[in-house]
């Protein structure tokens, strides 16, 4: 006999849909119990990417958006997990496209930083906050500028929502500040040439040029020119 309490969750995850559906038949009010970190079968659903379990679940009236202890609704887990129809699923229930876990993180900026550009367009598309900032400050811009990823650049700065590009984070650093301090050649210079600031200062009083490399800050003081002239 399975044990429900100690299964069932593992289950959603893996994706044991038919299990999982003859164990909610048995036993209705395991559709919106909770684990050890308030999470509910959704919760696990959601992370593992399994659509058909999520759409059952939201079949039977369980919550779109219930929270686990750090705030993380199925939406951030999806979108963290780079789960696509998941997402778009419960987007279409209207999930809260803006939530935030209890450090501020949202669905955008899991998926800004994460790379899943298929993910950051579906949750823009539904309004997502392109300059929403976590607890330390930081927007999606600072996060996929400072891990290098290039397209989630492009498609904030091109997504005709009103992106704060110099927005600073609590150390003072703008996206620019932290692509030049990881060397994001690409990034910083797709930054510079949407007007992104080179001389403003951080809290240590550091322009994104006094951070990086040489050869770099030559070819941002050339697009600013260029940029300059035109």
């Amino acid at each position: 006999m399975l044990r429900k309490e100690s299964t069932v969750f593992d289950m959603a995850y893996r994706g044991k849909t038919a299990a999982v559906k003859i164990l909610l038949n048995e036993n209705e009010k395991l559709k919106t119990q909770t684990d050890s970190n308030d999470r509910m079968l959704i919760h696990w659903a959601a992370l593992g990417g399994h659509d058909d379990l999520v759409r059952h679940l939201l079949s039977l009236d369980v919550p779109v958006d219930p929270p686990d202890d750090t705030n993380m609704t199925p939406l951030i887990l999806a979108a963290s997990a780079g789960r696509e129809k998941v997402v778009n699923t419960l987007l279409a229930e209207g999930a809260n496209v803006n939530a935030t876990t209890i450090d501020g993180h949202s669905a955008l900026q899991y998926a800004a930083s994460k790379n899943w550009k298929s993910i950051c367009v579906a949750l823009l598309e539904k309004d997502a906050d392109v300059n929403i900032t976590d607890k330390r400050g930081a927007t999606p811009l600072h996060r996929c500028a400072s891990k290098g990823n290039t397209a989630i650049v492009k498609l904030l700065m091109e997504s005709g929502k009103k992106l704060k590009i110099d927005q600073r984070d609590i150390y003072g650093n703008t996206p620019l500040h932290l692509a030049c301090d990881e060397d994001r050649v690409e990034e910083a210079k797709l930054l510079a040439a949407h007007g992104a600031d080179l001389t403003i200062t951080n809290r240590e009083r550091k322009t994104p040029l006094d951070l990086a490399s040489p050869g770099l800050a030559r070819q941002l003081e050339e697009i600013k020119r260029e940029t300059a002239s035109k």
